[in-house]
């Protein structure tokens, strides 16, 4: 699934951006309630993993606003608060589901695959692009049959731009999606590993799948041989 997480605290917000990540949905990360609000009505998210007490709207207030829109969009409720009325008043407010922190990340996930099945928006974990697969789980990636051989790292950021459905991937969002500690990292790094998937998706396979847009990042879309 495409999953954003609204989450003040930065150290948790990545903790759950790397565990969701690890379990094949795709991660966007908000970490106050105005830039939340404005994400979710705009990203086409299947869920949203929503912290309670935010800077600016609380979350009790982004779900209210999301449902008042008629946006019903998943909504897992995190909060510290564990009274049966808060719980009460979040489900109130529209949310789906709720957990109290602190929290299993087990059961989170498990709670973020519940969801999706409930609401038939689970996503396979293998992703295609023309004849170019990649099956998440396995890390196994395939063009025309034959297997190609990726690291974990590589695997990671094809699966990204695959998961785009032909839209611009920027390199930050690239980063931020793959890499443990972007903000330690130079974005340029990302030229590196899109340079050696195009070594081993493309080249060998007389392909132009993997491009780049100019000031704006890279996409992938069906290129025939």
């Amino acid at each position: 699934m495409k999953i954003l997480v609204i989450e003040d605290e930065q150290a948790l917000a990545d903790t759950l951006r790397r565990a969701i990540s690890s379990d094949g949905h795709w991660v966007d990360i908000a970490h106050d309630g105005h830039r939340g609000l404005e994400l979710a009505l705009t990203g086409a998210y299947d869920a949203i993993v929503l912290d309670l007490m935010l800077p600016g709207p609380s979350g009790d207030e982004v779900c209210r606003r999301l449902r008042k829109l008629d946006d019903h969009t998943l909504v897992l409720m995190l909060t510290a608060k564990d009274g049966e009325y808060d719980e009460a008043d979040g489900l109130d407010a529209g949310a789906d589901d709720y957990l109290t922190k602190p929290f299993s990340l087990v059961i989170l996930l498990a709670r973020l695959r519940a969801l999706g099945r409930r609401a038939g928006r689970e996503r396979p974990t293998t992703l295609q692009v023309g004849d170019l697969t990649l099956d998440i789980a396995a890390r196994l990636c395939k063009r025309d049959e034959r297997t190609v051989e990726l690291t974990a790292r590589e695997a990671a950021v094809l699966g990204r731009l695959m998961a785009a459905a032909g839209g611009t991937v920027s390199k930050q969002d690239i980063l931020d999606e793959v890499w443990d500690s972007p903000a330690d990292l130079d974005p340029n790094i990302v030229e590196v590993y899109v340079s050696s998937l195009r070594k081993k998706i493309d080249a060998p396979f007389g392909r132009h799948t993997l491009r780049t847009v100019r000031g704006a990042g890279y996409r992938l879309a069906p290129d025939e041989p």
